[in-house]
């Protein structure tokens, strides 16, 4: 499991990358509505049923101050899990598939165009 992992991965590297150049910001920020009911983001922000996303993007994971992450997610922190662009790509499409235990309800993001929008606008915002 682990191995597919790596290689969804590496695959995701090489096209999300590209990909975020052509990002549409505002389509971003319409995609992240469907993270509203259970994430903040950007000045204020605070910790709900999931951590707040202000800067994300690069962020090493399990690192927001008074969230009570899952067991999943703390061993994959341990293990080095960075939220960079294509891990969120991975994470986004179908979370349950790249860390399962998770505590994320969110079933993903189908839509290749939605996830690198959003993932760009989750960028924007520090």
């Amino acid at each position: 499991m682990k191995r597919l992992l790596v290689i969804a991965t590496l695959a995701a590297i090489g096209t999300t990358g590209a990909a975020l150049a052509d990002a549409d910001l505002a389509k971003g920020e319409r995609v992240f509505k469907k993270c509203k009911a259970c994430h903040m983001i950007g000045e204020g922000a605070k910790n709900r049923v999931g951590p707040l996303l202000t800067g994300i993007v690069n962020r090493s994971a399990g690192t927001v101050e008074g969230f009570k992450y899952s067991a999943a997610l703390t061993d994959m922190a341990a293990g080095g899990l960075v939220w960079d662009e294509a891990s969120l790509d991975a994470f986004l499409t179908k979370p349950k598939d790249f860390m399962p235990g998770t505590k994320m309800t969110f079933a993903g993001l189908k839509k290749d165009e939605d996830r690198v929008n959003l993932i760009a606008y989750l960028g924007s915002v520090q």
